[in-house]
């Protein structure tokens, strides 16, 4: 399996970024660049041998200098909501960039690893990005050795897998933010995919998108999603939660979770037959359906909008760092971070 490099354009300061392809013998391909470490384009066969780029994004860098909606980049080294933007380790408070509302999002909007140039490494059929991260970058604590690394297998997966070191207890939850529309990138709305999670709890949310630290049960909710159901159905009802996050946009608590990799969601395109199955061992997934993506010009002149796309973002919960009772995200010389995320794909 063979890896082709071309340029993909410079950031600002000159730098030469590039695009790295990975493609099995089955038509299947992913490709992904070093600024962001960023998933660019993924190529997906459909039940007729057609294939199409399922994933949102930009033709060339310069569309990811700004990507407000986080198309396909690689989040950290914290993902989600941090409650009122900081946090405190062994009696010390570190205090991160406050950028959405009085929260923190994604860690830092301009310094964040979806917004670095990353060391690159190839391997049959990977790519390897790292880089390193001094203490205090972005306000937290550590000097930290990152690793990302994208694997393509003949069984039309996607593999991501997260790696990090750190000299100094710190927060470490990444994740990886790639929009999906298995009808094709430029095939508008999602609300027509049938999605299935395993999950019979999600943590609901305050007005500011932040988990109240509660694990509701989705039975009898419009985010039961335990059996295949199309994501339309019940996207628009009226229910406070779906108001706080303009449709879906909340954390799932996996069922069976053990830190094992397991199957915990699928999602379907009916027309097409593309099919994903998200393998993880994380014990969150964040589902958002693309309720805020911004009217805007994607790859190959494509019109995105509004649930243009879905996310699936294996991860532990939200504002789990200020939350005793969700999962233990601090990491450090003792406790190093690793994690794998798989994306599979089939047709039927």
């Amino acid at each position: 399996m063979a890896i082709t490099t071309k340029n993909f354009g410079k950031t600002p300061d000159g730098t030469e970024v590039n695009l790295y392809t990975i493609k099995n013998d089955k038509g299947f391909s992913a490709e992904v660049t070093n600024f962001g470490a960023i998933l660019v384009n993924l190529f997906v066969p459909d039940k007729i041998g057609n294939t199409a780029d399922v994933v949102l994004g930009y033709d060339t860098v310069e569309g990811y200098l700004t990507n407000g909606c986080f198309f396909g980049a690689t989040i950290g080294p914290s993902a989600n909501r941090i409650d009122n933007a900081r946090f405190t380790i062994d009696g010390e408070t570190y205090q991160l960039a406050v950028n959405d509302g009085t929260n923190n999002l994604h860690s830092d909007d301009d310094k964040g690893y979806h917004k670095r140039v990353w060391n690159v490494g190839l391997k049959d059929n990977s790519v390897v990005f790292s880089l390193t991260d001094p203490d205090g970058s972005m306000g937290f604590p550590g000097n930290k050795s990152v690793q990302v690394t994208y694997t393509v297998t003949e069984d039309n997966e996607l593999k991501i897998e997260y790696q990090v070191t750190s000299d100094k207890k710190t927060l470490v939850n990444m994740t990886n933010h790639t929009y999906f529309n298995l009808a094709g990138h430029q095939s508008g709305n999602i609300e027509s995919h049938r999605l299935c999670i395993n999950a019979s709890h999600y943590t609901p949310i305050f007005e500011r998108l932040i988990p109240t630290g509660e694990l509701v049960e989705v039975a009898g909710t419009p985010f039961d999603f335990r059996t295949m159901k199309t994501i339309g159905d019940e996207i628009d009802v009226d229910n406070v939660q779906l108001k706080y996050g303009q449709g879906y946009d909340h954390n799932y608590a996996l069922d069976g979770f053990d830190g094992s990799l397991q199957k915990v969601a699928s999602v379907e395109e009916p027309t097409t037959g593309r099919k994903m199955d998200v393998y993880t061992d994380q014990p969150g997934l964040q589902f958002y359906a693309g309720n805020c993506i911004v009217p805007q010009t994607g790859k190959k002149g494509a019109s995105y909008g509004k649930r243009s796309g879905l996310c699936l973002e294996t991860q532990c919960f939200p504002d789990a760092i200020n939350q005793p009772q969700f999962q233990d995200v601090i990491y450090g010389p003792e406790r190093p971070y690793k994690t794998t995320t798989v994306y599979r794909f089939y047709n039927e």
